[in-house]
């Protein structure tokens, strides 16, 4: 019997029972990805004051600064254009976009997490059976977003009161708006598709065309007026202009936009099955290259890979395409410039922020490799693992399929954010495909870690989330505050070579490898001799 069976009558106030005891379960299962996540966006966002005070320390240099970036397009496409020279609103200027879509990726992985999720698992179907309304575990989810947004409004009104009660007002909301804009999204998506995973990466990839979008608006104007800018909710924050005169009004395209996503949402959930969708995904054969584990993960993983890869192409391109520009803005600044030289090394400036922005994509690298190894951890506890090991699949070769994927995947993407870079920047490759490659070093030890919590306890394998989440925290945020070597040396980033233009050192690069090569031992042992979870 389905959950249809149990569906109560479209209208009736019983379509929301439970939802109050269905979001206290979402919000203990997230005890621990909303609070790293919304740490690391909000701690981002409330550093930037006094990041900029100290490379920035008068008001005549705030001011030539917001007149560099009017002409700087390639620096535009990646920050926005900048409103006004106060502090408050060169930190909107400066973070506003990647806090924007920090929150919107916390609030799809969030909905995502407790609808289809939910249903691919068969938990949803027991859930539906009891006193549950058809739409309560949907508003669940939506609230869940909701609370994780409004924290993290709350605490960037908070940390930037200082700078001015109604900017900061204005800023805390504009990035809630966009994660909750992306939060509606995925509620409509997850209706639309049979998988979690096509769920996020359709998402994501919203995300990512909202990103582009504003980017070709802001390239091309310099006061963020460009159609392209307003196709975009990244362009709606910026447009939104904290600590610069603000326009209130531009918080009506957040409401407007999220009611009417969730409108069609509910809508949607009001007329498919518990476990369906509306674009069911095509069956496949059962022979050929679906014939073996590896065949099986590459098919699960092959969306991912592909999207991954197109992204690092194309964000190599654009840092590329800026190097010149950002080595122009820095220009005589001695402050910038040593922030750059301590993520980059003491090359010269060119090479120093080629190698500080290959090292941020290193960073990101390692969100995919988690991502991928925790596919494990999703085949485990959905229990479709189980009747696949029940045949003459050895969990060790089950497995293989998978990690292989998920490292050798990472060392594609850094490849391919080589050749962008290349492009980008009009050099000759074989440095900047060098330098990326260094990187896989640092994102192995991730994965190897999320292989390690996955084998030997995978209750705790989500917790590779926040690891990945700590790492890039420090490898941003870190050298902008001038944060002791110590700290910076607990990412496996801060122990490789400063490429292009530093000195290639092999030592570093072979310990962590081999460190990476004993978690990923060590976890296939623990998963080998454990009970399989559901």
């Amino acid at each position: 019997m389905t959950a249809a069976a149990f569906a109560v009558r479209p209208g009736s106030s019983r379509q929301l029972a439970g939802t109050g005891t269905l979001l206290r379960f979402a919000l203990r299962q997230d005890r621990v990805l909303i609070p790293v996540w919304g740490a690391v966006n909000a701690l981002m966002v409330l550093s930037m004051p006094n990041t900029l005070k100290g490379l920035y320390a008068t008001p005549v240099e705030r001011a030539d600064l917001v007149a560099q970036m009017a002409t700087n397009s390639s620096l535009r496409a990646m920050v926005g254009p900048v409103f006004g020279a106060s502090l408050g609103a060169l930190t909107a200027w400066r973070v506003g976009v990647f806090a924007g879509a920090l929150a919107a990726v916390m609030s799809l992985l969030v909905v995502v997490r407790h609808t289809r999720d939910e249903e691919e698992s068969g938990r949803q179907e027991l859930v539906a059976s009891g006193m549950v309304g058809r739409r309560a575990s949907l508003t669940a989810a939506l609230l869940a977003a909701a609370v994780a947004n409004g924290a993290l409004g709350l605490l960037v009104v908070t940390g930037l009161a200082g700078q001015g009660a109604g900017g900061a007002l204005a800023f805390g909301l504009g990035i809630a708006g966009v994660g909750m804009v992306f939060a509606t999204m995925a509620a409509i998506v997850v209706q639309l598709t049979e998988s979690a995973r096509l769920a996020r990466g359709l998402t994501a990839g919203v995300l990512g065309t909202a990103f582009v979008l504003r980017a070709a608006g802001d390239s091309a104007t310099d006061d963020g007026s460009s159609v392209l800018t307003w196709l975009s909710p990244l362009g709606w924050l910026e447009n939104l202009r904290p600590y610069a005169a603000e326009r209130w009004w531009v918080l009506l395209l957040f409401a407007a936009a999220a009611t009417a996503q969730a409108g069609v949402a509910y809508a949607l959930t009001g007329r498919r099955d518990v476990g369906m969708s509306f674009l069911p995904t095509r069956p496949g054969p059962a022979s050929g290259r679906l014939g073996s584990a590896a065949g099986l993960a590459w098919r699960l993983h092959r969306g991912s890979v592909l999207g991954w890869s197109i992204g690092f192409f194309l964000a190599g391109v654009v840092y590329g395409g800026m190097t010149q520009g950002a080595a122009d803005l820095v220009g005589d600044n001695d402050n910038a410039r040593r922030i750059i030289e301590r993520m980059g090394g003491q090359a010269g400036l060119t090479d120093a922020f080629l190698s500080a922005m290959v090292g941020m994509l290193g960073l990101v690298a390692a969100l995919y490799v988690v991502a991928s190894v925790l596919r494990l951890h999703g085949e485990e506890t959905s229990g479709r693992a189980e009747p696949l090991l029940a045949n003459a699949v050895g969990r060790l070769r089950w497995a293989a399929g998978h990690l292989v994927i998920a490292f050798g995947g990472s060392v594609l993407i850094m490849l391919l954010a080589g050749l962008g870079f290349a492009l980008g920047y009009g050099r000759e490759a074989g440095p900047v495909l060098g330098a990326c490659l260094v990187q896989v070093a640092g994102v192995w030890v991730i994965g190897g870690l999320a292989v390690l919590l996955h084998g030997i306890a995978p209750r705790t394998a989500t917790a590779a989330w926040g690891v990945a989440g700590a790492v890039l925290l420090i490898g941003w945020v870190g050298p902008a505050l001038d944060a002791p070597q110590a700290v910076l040396d607990l990412s496996p980033f801060g122990h490789l070579p400063k490429l292009p233009g530093g000195e290639m050192q092999w030592g570093p690069v072979v310990v962590l490898l081999l460190v990476a090569v004993v978690l990923v031992g060590a976890g296939l042992a623990g998963l080998r001799r454990r009970d399989m979870t559901t």
